[in-house]
């Protein structure tokens, strides 16, 4: 594998948002070549399939954080950090 090489095979929750991106990046390039054993296709689908749902939970809770709006006592509004705890 490429740079992230290093990610594979680590659990999928200790993963950064960019280490899972990077690996999901080089698993569908893998599966695209069509040059993988099926075995082994399967294999990766699976951990791709992991990652996948990593990063729409690591990007949910990042909206989250962002978008939260609060109206303040004068009518104007204003933003805070959501809580996602």
């Amino acid at each position: 594998m490429g740079d992230d090489a290093g990610a594979a095979g680590r659990p999928v929750s200790k993963l950064s948002f960019e280490e899972a991106l990077g690996e999901l990046e080089q698993i569908v390039r893998q599966l695209e070549s069509g040059d993988v054993p099926l075995e082994r296709s399967i294999d990766i689908y699976e951990r791709g399939a992991q990652l996948k749902s990593h990063c729409e939970k690591k990007l949910q809770a990042a909206q989250l954080k962002v978008e939260k709006i609060v109206l303040t006592s004068d009518g104007g509004a204003s933003s805070e950090p959501a809580d996602v705890s």
